[in-house]
C-alpha cells in the first residue's frame, strides 16, 4: 500500500473528489478528522505526519463513498449542526445549516411564551418529523446550557416521526447529547403518521417535514446522496407542489393547539408562499422567515 502523509493524501483525495463534489477539500479534512480522531489544529501541525495503514485503508473506502456521491455525514456517522455533534445514518436526513434558523426562532418564541406564560407549568412542544432529532434536541440543549433554564421549567417535547429507525437515532442523539436522568425524561418519543397516535396539546409544533415536489426528488437523489426519500417527498396526492403533508400537517394540528398556540415549520423556498396562504385560509395569522441565502424558508402560523 502507498504511503501517504497527511498533506500529501490531503492533496490527492481533494483531486480525486473535484469533479464530484463543490467542496473536495472541506470534505477530505472532515474524513481525515474522524480517521484520525484530530482537530483542525492537529491536522496542520501533523500535516507530514505518516498515515497508518488501518486508518488509510479506511481514508480509500470512504474517498471511493463520497466519489460515487455518498455524503460525508453517512460515511462518518456525524454532523455537526447548531454547534452540537449529531448521530446520523440514511435512515434519516442529514441536518442542513438553514434549519439551524428554524432552532433560533423557536427559542425565541418559547422565551417569549416563558415570560408571558401566567401557568406554572412547563411549555409542552412537538417536534413533529423529527428525524436525527436535531430541532428539539438543539433547541431543549441550549435552553438548558445556554440561557440556564432551570430543569423544572423546561419544555416537555414530543418527538414524532412515521419512522421507528429514526426515533432509535432520534433517541440516541437525546442519550448522548443530554445524558442526565432528568433531561432524557423531558422526551417521549412517538412512531405516528403525523399525528395519528399523537395525544395532547402543544404549546409550540415545530416540523421540518417533507416539502420538496415528487417530481424533484428523483433528480435531487440522482447524486447518489442516499437520503431517505420519505423524509423528502412532500406529494402524498396527485398534486406535485411538496405541500400534500405540509397542508395535512396544519389541519390534523388544529386539534393540537394549546391556547395561544404556534407552529413553526421549514418548507422550501418554492413553496412557502402556499404553505402561508393554506395556512391563512386555514384561520392562521402567517409570518414567513428566510434562510441564509434571502430565500423564503420557515413559514410560522398563529391563532
Amino acid at each position: 500500500m502507498e504511503k501517504y502523509t497527511l498533506r500529501t493524501f490531503r492533496a490527492f483525495a481533494t483531486k480525486e473528489l473535484e469533479s464530484v463534489s463543490p467542496t473536495p477539500d472541506l470534505d477530505v479534512q472532515v474524513l481525515l478528522q474522524h480517521a484520525m480522531h484530530y482537530d483542525k489544529t492537529q491536522l496542520l501541525l501533523f500535516a507530514d505526519n505518516h498515515i497508518p495503514d488501518d486508518k488509510l485503508e479506511w481514508l480509500y473506502n470512504a474517498i471511493a463513498k463520497r466519489h460515487s456521491g455518498f455524503p460525508v455525514a453517512y460515511i462518518t456517522g456525524h454532523k455537526e449542526f447548531y454547534g452540537y455533534d449529531f448521530y446520523v445514518t440514511p435512515q434519516v436526513l442529514i441536518p442542513k445549516p438553514d434549519t439551524e434558523i428554524l432552532v433560533e426562532r423557536a427559542l425565541e418564541i418559547i422565551l417569549e411564551k416563558m415570560e408571558d406564560s401566567s401557568n406554572s407549568e412547563p411549555l409542552t412542544i412537538c417536534d413533529m418529523c423529527t428525524g436525527s432529532g436535531c430541532i428539539g434536541i438543539s433547541v431543549l440543549k441550549t435552553l438548558y446550557a445556554v440561557d440556564k433554564i432551570p430543569v423544572e421549567k423546561l419544555p416537555q417535547i414530543t418527538m414524532v416521526d412515521i419512522s421507528e429507525s429514526a426515533l432509535e437515532i432520534a433517541r440516541k442523539n437525546v442519550a448522548t447529547l443530554l445524558p442526565e436522568k432528568d433531561l432524557v425524561e423531558k422526551f417521549t418519543f412517538v412512531q405516528s403518521d403525523l399525528f395519528e397516535n399523537v395525544s395532547g396539546q402543544f404549546d409550540l409544533i415545530l416540523s421540518n417535514p417533507p416539502y420538496v415536489p415528487s417530481s424533484m426528488v428523483d433528480e435531487l437523489l440522482k447524486d447518489g446522496r442516499n437520503e431517505p426519500r420519505l423524509a423528502l417527498d412532500g406529494d402524498t396526492d396527485e398534486t406535485d407542489d411538496g405541500t400534500s403533508l405540509i397542508k395535512k400537517l396544519i389541519i390534523q394540528s388544529c386539534e393540537h393547539l394549546a391556547f395561544n398556540a404556534t407552529i413553526l415549520m421549514e418548507t422550501g423556498e418554492y413553496n412557502a408562499l402556499q404553505t402561508a396562504e393554506f395556512g391563512q385560509s386555514q384561520g392562521f395569522t402567517t409570518q414567513i422567515h428566510t434562510d441564509l441565502e434571502g430565500e423564503y424558508r420557515n413559514v410560522e402560523l398563529s391563532k
